[in-house]
């Protein structure tokens, strides 16, 4: 359904060393640039940031959440851990198992450095 995210940030040097450390935990090298821009391309899509091209500040979409598929909880726990390592903050409640109506989750919340929502998200199998 989709090819791509891209979220605004406002200082691309430590975004790119938050969003280095977490996505490595999922097995993306480090992101690649292209003129303000840094992309992270995996074999089922590319997440990008930028610093906003019109000029204006960046700002995060309130409501809004980027998730990311984890393979198992540990996953999402290294995820986490290494978001708040280099500069995110927890959000939410602590990483931890959910159920909601699509069966049981392991979710892992936190904000980037500029405010914006991510979550690392292992759906348990139903058996």
């Amino acid at each position: 359904m989709f090819s791509h995210i891209m979220l605004g940030v406002s200082d691309l040097t430590r975004s790119k060393t938050f969003y280095d450390a977490i996505l490595a935990t999922v097995g993306v090298g480090p992101g690649v640039a292209n003129n303000n821009r840094f992309f992270y391309r995996s074999a089922t899509g590319v997440f990008a940031i930028s610093t906003p091209i019109n000029g204006e500040p960046a700002s995060h979409g309130n409501g809004s959440t980027t998730g990311f598929a984890m393979q198992s909880p540990e996953q999402c726990d290294a995820f986490h851990a290494a978001g708040v390592a280099n500069g995110g903050t927890t959000c939410e409640d602590p990483p931890g198992y959910r159920e909601g109506p699509t069966g049981k989750l392991y979710l892992a919340y936190l904000r980037d450095p500029d405010g914006n929502k991510i979550c690392g998200l292992y759906r348990v199998p139903k058996y």
